[in-house]
């Protein structure tokens, strides 16, 4: 189970496949985090947004949950509109958070 609640079914192939890769992280706290984000997002994230989260997706779950928790500093090059909004997605609507 992938933990989506979400139907991938009108979503383009490029969207597809990065909800489920944020879905399927290999730590279940990421999973949540940037699956649940996507969850809601991925619909209506322009090209560039996409870039961006792809490139979020790479990251080691344990950086990436460092730079959303505050506990790392995020790299500025990393420190884009979408990397904040997916931190305050994750400060407002999730109990996994430090």
């Amino acid at each position: 189970m992938s933990g989506t609640t979400r139907s991938s079914a009108d979503l383009d192939v490029r969207r597809r496949q990065i909800l489920f890769r944020a879905w399927h992280r290999g730590m279940r706290e990421m999973d949540l985090i940037m699956g649940r984000f996507a969850d809601a997002e991925i619909a209506d994230l322009s090209e560039e947004e996409l870039a961006d989260f792809e490139h979020l997706i790479e990251i080691t779950d344990r950086d990436l949950l460092g730079w959303i928790t505050g506990e790392i500093e995020t790299p500025s090059n990393y420190d884009t509109p979408l990397f904040r909004r997916l931190k305050a997605f994750h400060t407002h609507t999730s109990p996994i958070h430090g």
